[in-house]
């Protein structure tokens, strides 16, 4: 007889118009990790908000049994009082404090009512020998890297004497040296009797942590996979959250049609006087019209640095070499001097930089090229309108009015919003950091068919990857970044995961 430690039942969630949840039935036995997966807007961080208290009892319909009792949790705090606790993507710390006091705070040990940090450093030193983290305690979160803030805030989670541990996306920032060592450590924890479950869109971290998955789609359970029954694999996961088979990840092109080169650099060099050191070093490279430049390299190795050099060097680094666009010498004081020349660049961070989260689709496609709808300095709305109908339509974005808040829509949508906004723009020469950095693999095949109708359109892509499948499905030539150089250029024939990380790591 299965021991469950949680049980959600027919759980349904309700927002404005939308019914996200419709349904729900999840069950995690104690001991296990159990991983929750589906396409963006599938419902699995609703489902988690549900169970950690953030929507409360009474804005959901179902039932939460935890150790066997119906739990009615009015907040989050009620939630952690029985022992779930719950790690976003974005991490709750405060960086300008040690790591002993994001380990306590809220959770404070006192002694006579007074705080006592000499105790709450002892103890954290004791939370990050289990987490496997060799840091000094009074060390300030600002100065950890984000593998190690992940860690810390899992150390935070076990002083809470936690029994369910759930997270959200945890690998999608980290390398994967990271990632692996977080995966280590949750088998560990699992040995330790705490069960976690696993929100995540790698599916190869998922087929190898899991002993269970459950898919969601469109907010309802699709099914439940049981890895000791051989059930989980790639095709049958993908074939459930996206409710069809992708024979191919990587949809290939029909038409490869090269022509004349439209950006080359010569002997390229970015100074940044902050960190005293070059971010990119005699870099030479080009792109040609209609193809697909992709730029592979171990975090830290240059690749953002040197795009954000190229798109008018927004951080201000010290430029030595020479630009062209299509043949001709280029210098760029500022962005807007990069998108005239038919350059744009989209951000590896959507929510940070590329987009403006608390206003709607409509402004935020629009905010690039105001210019191009208005006269005398007067925005016409029913021409914003019209652009923003029509990018929703040919990228696809998921959603009931273009009047939606951007911030309320799934990962995959705010990356096509975000396309749509440079598009709009009309560069020949698209430069796209990480583009499905955190989005499903249904939305994936969505975003690689948008890239390759663009291309056969004439355009031009740089694509910066850190996953090497996406690098080697959807690149005509790949170039492999280490310390700021060009380590080496590999035509798509003879480029594999082998020759990228064996350039990578010189």
């Amino acid at each position: 007889m299965s021991d469950y430690i949680l049980e959600m039942n027919q759980i349904s969630k309700e927002f404005t118009g939308v019914k996200a949840l419709s349904n729900v039935n999840f069950k995690v036995e104690r001991g296990e990790i159990h991983c929750l997966v589906g396409e963006n807007g599938a419902g699995k961080s609703t489902l988690m908000k549900v169970l950690s208290g953030v929507y409360p009892y009474g804005n959901y319909a179902g039932d939460i049994v935890f150790n066997g009792e119906v739990q009615k949790f009015n907040k989050i705090s009620d939630s952690v009082d029985i022992g779930i606790v719950i790690i976003y993507q974005e991490l709750a710390l405060f960086p300008d404090l040690s790591v002993y006091e994001n380990i306590f705070v809220g959770n404070e040990i006192q002694r006579s009512g007074v705080l006592d940090w000499n105790q709450a450093i002892v103890k954290s030193k004791e939370l990050l020998e289990k987490v496997n983290l060799k840091v000094n305690p009074e060390t300030l979160i600002k100065d950890l890297g984000v593998g190690k803030q992940q860690l810390v805030e899992i150390a935070k989670a076990l002083s809470k004497k936690v029994k369910l541990l759930i997270l959200d996306e945890p690998t999608a920032a980290l390398n994967e040296d990271d990632s692996e060592n977080l995966l280590l450590l949750l088998r560990e924890l699992k040995k330790q009797g705490i069960t976690s479950i696993m929100i995540s869109h790698k599916l190869k971290e998922v087929i190898a942590i899991a002993d269970k998955v459950t898919v969601l789609r469109d907010g309802e359970t699709i099914c439940t996979l049981d890895a000791s029954k051989g059930e989980v694999n790639e095709a049958v996961i993908i074939k459930n959250m996206v409710g069809r088979e992708i024979e191919d990840i990587y949809p290939k092109r029909a038409n490869k049609e090269i022509g004349q080169t439209i950006l080359e650099l010569v002997n390229w060099s970015a100074y940044d006087p902050k960190l005293g050191r070059h971010v990119a070093k005699d870099v030479n490279i080009h792109v040609k019209q209609g193809e697909i430049v992709g730029i592979a390299g171990l975090m830290g190795s240059g690749r953002t640095e040197l795009a954000q050099s190229i798109f008018g060097n927004s951080k201000g680094y010290k430029l030595q070499g020479e630009l062209f666009v299509e043949g001709k010498p280029c210098t760029f004081k500022h962005t807007s001097d990069a998108i005239k020349a038919g350059i744009a660049y989209v951000t590896e961070d959507r929510k940070g930089d590329g987009l403006f989260l608390l206003q709607d689709i409509k402004n935020n496609i629009s905010v690039g090229n105001l210019k191009a709808i208005a006269a005398n300095g007067i925005v016409n709305e029913n021409e914003e309108i019209k652009i923003a109908e029509d990018y929703r339509e040919s990228l696809g974005i998921k959603t009931p009015s273009i009047q939606q808040l951007v911030g309320n829509l799934s990962g995959g949508n705010q990356q096509k919003v975000s396309l749509g906004k440079w598009l709009f723009v009309g560069p020949k020469l698209l430069i796209l950091d990480e583009p499905t950095r955190g989005i499903d693999v249904g939305a994936k095949f969505e975003i690689y068919t948008v890239m390759n109708e663009l291309i056969d359109r004439g355009m031009s892509i740089i694509m910066i990857s850190s996953e090497l499948g996406e690098v080697l499905g959807m690149s005509d030539r790949v170039y492999v970044m280490a310390e700021g150089e060009i380590k080496g250029e590999l035509s798509a024939v003879d480029a594999n995961q082998e020759k990228i990380m064996q350039l990578a790591t010189q």
